[in-house]
């Protein structure tokens, strides 16, 4: 299960720069990997939105594992981080929730490969 990427319908954005920009956002949340599992943060299900104002700031919902997770602090500003190196993006925000609580099933199909979890 993948993120829910938003744009604003009647976006100043065109459609195809907007997808070459949400492809960047993709790649950079792929480059961040929890710690203690050898998958990135996208594909384990923890990014649950992205919003992408017509000014390119950007805005993400993001959960953890588990509440008490050790990363906590750490998780996200290094999602922060990462995606503050896309060319062209604005302000970046992370806002972290526990609601709807982080399951196995939000994994997408290549993070169940790389853990054995079929």
């Amino acid at each position: 299960m993948s993120a829910e990427l938003q744009k604003i319908e009647g976006s100043a954005i065109p459609p195809e720069e907007l997808e070459a920009f949400t492809a960047k956002l993709v790649a950079a949340l792929k480059t961040v990997y929890d710690p203690e599992i050898p998958v990135d943060v996208y594909e384990l299900g923890l990014i649950y939105k992205v919003d992408v104002a017509d000014n390119k700031d950007v805005s993400v919902d993001m959960t953890l594992t588990a509440p008490g997770c050790p990363v906590a602090v750490e998780m996200p500003n290094m999602v922060r981080e990462a995606l503050e190196l896309v060319e062209g993006i604005g302000t970046v925000t992370v806002n972290m929730t526990f609601d709807p609580p982080w399951t196995p099933e939000r994994m997408s199909e290549e993070a169940r490969l790389e853990l054995n979890m079929f």
